[in-house]
């Protein structure tokens, strides 16, 4: 018996050393932009998920104070307990709004959304087919609610329907979960396609909007309008973090689901709620997406001019991507980590993503609506460097 139960850390730490997968954090200073200050060195930013830009918006920031000095900081407990305030609710109707569902419900995070959903609606004699390339919150739910998960390989819908034709007779419930844009590749899910297989084999079909509310969609709505899909029966799950700049995550859907959700849904009942400012911060973002279509029409145009240039570039092995997320991959996770760093002593911060976050190396471009032309520019003058490198 080791004398030190502890021991084994270290010796996992240096394995993590050992295969280029450890990880730390960066102090970036001031607000967050299209350039922030990285470790006192100016950077052009293509690691933010903050694609419009409002994550440093006078508006929210105006919202967030005003909240603060009515509501104070923090919501104090539970919002079934003590924490539930008229900014909450209000947030709510304006998500369902956008979303054009009955309701929505708002948590604490994306990630406690997912957990909270998954593990409400389904249980051990349930079945969960999840896309191999779901995120970890997605995943994590899965597996917490005791269901039997099989994973389907990446946006195959034929493998789907095999799976269910021969598995979804033997489980009471079955719930299919996607995200709607990959975060770590940048494509979308076939969400027709899947919502037609769930009408099919009576399942329910779970989509995680978290990078698509605010960008995808003619009125921002997210991957659910843009394939034409709203109304239809499914639920939705979705970030304020993101294209929003604020933090929090929301379930929207039909108004018997969020009812069921507030009675057992555990990352709510049992979760402080939102703070205020990020709550007031929210709304702002909202109604600036929903009156400046302007800043998703510069995103797009930003989006199609670096592709446009990335894709004549030789050697470079861009991955398919439908929306601001643009990857390419490198070997190893050591090219990728070299070429962060070739990134980031040209003055540029788009960080290397390395197994097991994604089965192969690469480096991620987020793509923002405050990126300017010279930017964009920058970024691809140093990319082919790096290729004539290699």
């Amino acid at each position: 018996m080791p004398h030190d139960p502890y021991a084994w850390i270290e010796k996992s730490l240096a394995t993590i050393h050992r295969a280029d997968w450890y990880r730390s954090v960066q102090t970036i200073d001031g607000r967050p932009g299209a350039t922030v200050v990285l470790a006192g060195q100016e950077v052009i930013n293509f690691a933010s998920n903050d694609y419009l830009g409002l994550a440093g918006d006078e508006r929210l920031m105006t919202a967030a104070i005003a909240a603060i000095e009515e509501f104070g900081t923090g919501s104090t407990g539970s919002r079934l307990l003590s924490g539930h305030r008229k900014l909450h609710r209000e947030l709510e109707k304006a998500i369902a709004s956008t979303k054009q569902t009955e309701d929505a419900l708002v948590f604490s995070s994306g990630y406690l959304a997912n957990l909270g959903a998954i593990t409400a609606l389904v249980g051990k004699r349930d079945l969960i087919l999840s896309d191999q390339y779901n995120h970890s919150s997605l995943k994590n739910g899965a597996i917490l609610s005791g269901a039997a998960v099989v994973e389907y390989p990446h946006c195959d819908v034929v493998a789907l329907k095999t799976q269910l034709s021969q598995q979804r007779q033997n489980y009471r419930r079955c719930l299919i979960l996607t995200d709607s844009v990959f975060s770590m590749d940048g494509d979308l899910c076939p969400m027709p396609a899947l919502l037609d297989l769930a009408e099919e084999f009576n399942c329910m079909l779970l989509v995680d909007e978290a990078h698509a509310t605010g960008i995808l969609g003619k009125s921002g709505a997210g991957c659910v309008e843009y394939f034409g899909c709203t109304g239809k029966p499914l639920i939705q799950i979705g970030t304020l973090s993101k294209a929003l700049g604020s933090l929090g995550g929301y379930v929207a859907g039909s108004s018997v689901l969020i009812d069921f959700l507030r009675n057992r849904a555990p990352s709510w009942i049992y979760t402080t709620g939102l703070s205020p400012a990020d709550t007031a911060a929210a709304l702002a973002a909202i109604e600036i997406v929903q009156q400046e279509p302007q800043r998703r029409t510069q995103l797009w145009e930003n989006v199609r001019y670096l592709k446009a240039l990335l894709e004549h570039l030789p050697n470079l092995k861009l991955l398919p991507s439908e929306s601001p997320i643009l990857c390419f991959q490198l070997p190893n996770a050591t090219d990728a980590l070299k070429a962060g760093k070739y990134l980031r002593d040209a003055g540029i911060f788009a960080p290397a993503i390395r197994p097991p976050t994604v089965p192969t190396s690469r480096i991620r471009i987020s793509v923002m609506a405050t990126h300017e032309a010279a930017h964009i520019e920058k970024l691809v003058a140093v990319v082919k460097e790096i290729g004539s490198r290699e």
